[in-house]
């Protein structure tokens, strides 16, 4: 499949960007300022800064920063609607509702999904999203004892939020491994996450399972709810909100290259982010296999590849090639805390908290998108 679009051969050139995450609206707003005709397509009204999903679901208000209107910056570049069928022989994306997107290149963006709060997987407006997480925060405020499911980053951030807010409130975080976070960072960001959820007072239950969970009424406040671990333990709570099981969202191409899946459902991709055999298609964030672990700053640096690399191909200059660094992965735990590392260096709390715990960098989405907070 060339990619060699040329440009004046009746205005050939249209790029079609399934997925408005972070990848997604790097790659818009990258080909937006280049005037290269693009159609962004996210089943949502809005961008979902999801990166301080957490922090909304605890803090009343704060709801409202973390979406961010797609018709406003790319105004008729948007189509809200879910992406049904890829066809790679007529170069065309259908739409659920009937409407087709012809294509000369393609950006697979589609990020991962996972359970609510962590991520916010619906096709909704951005009133209807803002609402689920008001309504969250009442039920945390209502529950004075609260178990967390999952102790990777998600977890440990749930769990700090809970406990920097509501001190008093009881937070149970259990986690079937004995290590907290990611494996891939490095073993003193892990142990000093740890430490800073037992100074804020959270029972850590390591090494359990929880063996009930597909029972429990999830991020619903009950008087008593009984949650019991393959080792036997249970506790009592009020509110269950489970931060695992972030899977890559294949569903929008996983008939068309069925072929070219890893076993993660993950596009595998060559070193310029092209899917395999396709040179047309790139695919960026969670849903490019690669050796690294998936977050929204490595999604912005692939934008940046996979927009190069159509200009590049368009003027016939070699290809830019994208290879992981060091890793820089910074944990915050509530406004005043966290932990990390930079380029596979430890990096503590006062950096954290300045790059990252006060701000959840919202005020960088706005940016690319062009607006200006609330």
């Amino acid at each position: 499949m060339g990619s060699q679009v040329s440009v004046d051969s009746g205005g050939g050139l249209h790029v079609v960007i399934v997925g408005g995450g972070f990848g997604g609206i790097a790659a818009a707003s990258q080909l937006q300022a280049l005037n290269i005709p693009f159609m962004l397509v996210d089943m949502k009204d809005s961008f979902h800064h999801n990166v301080a999903a957490l922090r909304a679901s605890v803090e009343s208000g704060f709801a409202e920063k973390t979406f961010i209107s797609f018709a406003e910056t790319f105004k008729e570049n948007f189509r809200q609607g879910l992406v049904t069928d890829i066809d790679m022989k007529n170069q065309m994306v259908h739409l659920e509702d009937g409407e087709v997107l012809p294509f000369s290149h393609l950006i697979l963006a589609t990020g991962s999904t996972g359970p609510f709060p962590g991520k916010f997987d619906q096709a909704s407006s951005k009133r209807v999203a803002i609402q689920a997480y008001e309504d969250m925060v009442r039920k945390i405020q209502r529950s004075q004892f609260i178990t967390v499911v999952g102790g990777g980053a998600a977890g440990v951030e749930m769990a700090a939020e809970i406990k920097t807010d509501y001190p008093e409130k009881e937070v149970t975080l259990i986690h079937s491994q004995m290590a907290l976070a990611d494996k891939e960072l490095l073993p003193c960001v892990r142990q000093e996450a740890k430490e800073i959820l037992l100074r804020k007072g959270v029972q850590l239950l390591l090494s359990e399972r929880v063996s009930n969970l597909e029972e429990l009424p999830v991020n619903e406040y009950r008087e008593y709810i009984k949650v019991q671990t393959d080792k036997g333990t249970e506790v009592a709570a009020n509110l269950v909100i489970v931060c695992s099981g972030i899977k890559v969202n294949s569903t929008a191409y996983r008939s068309a290259f069925e072929s070219r899946l890893a076993s993660t459902e993950a596009l595998r991709v060559n070193r310029h982010l092209q899917v395999e055999g396709c040179s047309n298609v790139y695919a960026i964030g969670d849903c490019a296999d690669l050796k690294e672990p998936k977050m929204a700053y490595h999604a912005g640096l692939h934008a940046n590849i996979a927009v190069a690399n159509i200009v590049n191909s368009l003027k016939q200059r070699p290809l830019k090639a994208y290879k992981p660094g060091g890793l820089t992965f910074l944990m915050s735990m509530g406004r005043n805390d966290g932990v990390g590392q930079i380029s596979g260096y430890y990096v503590g709390r006062l950096l954290v908290r300045l790059a990252k715990s006060r701000d959840l960098f919202i005020s960088s989405s706005w940016k690319t998108m062009k607006q200006s907070p609330p």
